[in-house]
């Protein structure tokens, strides 16, 4: 059991929250504040009105309802008109950029919480960075929430404690259900989403980042579709080109090496996620969603490893992923409560690193060799 307390800033005024882009992640973002004390959705955007009549419908079955809510075609409408404190932007992947520059442009500042990738583009998110960097009152958050999963969490605690001892090898396997379906299917295609090494993969690549605890350096990847959405059409003409299936490597300044294993048609698997660390004196792994963690010593041998189940009794709405989503939001609450005091605990820096190795690594499956990272990040590389 993880036990945590919020933010002691004496701060406790309700906190106005509007979301951009309610399609299946803005929605869920919508329920999980709903179950958030001091947190109120006021207001909603969406050019797509299926969507708002969702969201709307939704809302009736909060303990707000829903006739609080405004609700606006645009963004723009949204920041001119909403009265909100903080924005959450769950629009499609390829938007992110001109959602975040026109939100930090605004004469009032809101606060932003944006889902993941940060971008599709190391050029995007620089853009991002620097557009913040000018409005330092102002708090960007990543919605790289798998850290807040509670076994990954606990993980993470054995890492940053030295349980393990010095970290040699991070191993991570995803093996999950194919894309859903998304508002116009936008998700199908790597223009607009980055591929799915950045889409899907960025949550794993800041695992292996925060764990390493250094900067990643080359990565090698071998991927293709080979089974979903082959017999999708679009337009008349368009198949989707995600790929559905890889294995990447990361190789860290430290010596450390990451390694993900990502199947994208394994339903039939009893773990989503397997999340395995090795350090020079013991193993830790995080199995998500059996909510299992084991810790192991070399000189413990099998017979002394340690099970136990781990949850978070903060997290009062499970929802799609496992609290982690709540605890998010739980915590940028409290960064913005402390007026900055406690910056958000995942910041522009980590959103563009998950980005860079995913861009790098599905540069490497196209040219079929390693890539470094400096290629993407300094180079002409997006």
């Amino acid at each position: 059991m993880i036990e945590k307390k919020g933010t002691e800033n004496g701060d406790h005024r309700e906190l106005r929250y509007g979301i951009v882009g309610v399609g299946m992640m803005g929605r869920e973002h919508l329920l999980n504040l709903a179950a958030l004390p001091g947190a109120q959705v006021v207001a909603i955007a969406d050019p797509h009105v299926p969507s708002q009549l969702a969201a709307l419908s939704l809302a009736e079955n909060t303990p707000s309802g829903a006739s609080f809510l405004k609700v606006f075609s645009s963004h723009k409408e949204l920041l001119d008109k909403g009265n909100c404190d903080i924005l959450v932007i769950a629009t499609p992947n390829m938007t992110h950029a001109e959602v975040i520059l026109d939100i930090l442009n605004h004469p009032k500042p809101h606060h932003i919480l944006v889902e993941k990738p940060l971008c599709t583009t190391i050029a995007d998110c620089k853009k991002v960075i620097a557009a913040a960097e000018a409005r330092p009152e102002v708090l960007v958050q990543v919605g790289l929430e798998y850290r807040y999963m509670p076994p990954v969490a606990e993980l993470l605690r054995h890492v940053k404690n030295g349980t393990l001892g010095r970290i040699r090898m991070v191993s991570i396997r995803e093996h999950r259900f194919p894309f859903l379906v998304k508002v116009h299917n936008w998700n199908r295609f790597n223009e607009n989403t980055g591929g799915t090494l950045v889409e899907k993969c960025c949550h794993f690549f800041d695992l292996m980042n925060l764990i390493s605890s250094d900067r990643p350096v080359r990565v090698m990847a071998s991927g293709s579709q080979d089974v979903n959405h082959l017999d999708e059409l679009y337009n008349g003409k368009q198949i989707p080109d995600i790929i559905d299936n890889a294995y990447t490597i990361v190789e860290y300044e430290n010596g450390t090496r990451g390694v993900l294993d990502l199947c994208m048609f394994a339903e039939g698997s009893w773990n989503e996620q397997e999340i395995v660390v090795v350090g020079e004196t013991a193993k830790g792994e995080a199995f998500v969603p059996e909510n299992i963690v084991r810790v192991g010593r070399r000189d413990g041998g099998r017979q002394r490893v340690q099970t136990y189940e781990c949850f978070d009794n903060r997290v009062k709405y499970e929802g799609l992923h496992h609290g982690s989503s709540y605890l998010e939001h739980l915590e940028f609450m409290d960064a913005v409560r402390s007026h900055g005091q406690h910056p958000p605990s995942v910041g522009l820096y980590a959103g563009l690193m998950s980005v860079a190795i995913g861009v790098a690594a599905q540069r490497s499956i196209k040219l079929g060799r390693f890539v470094e990272l400096d290629e993407v990040l300094l180079g002409d590389v997006s």
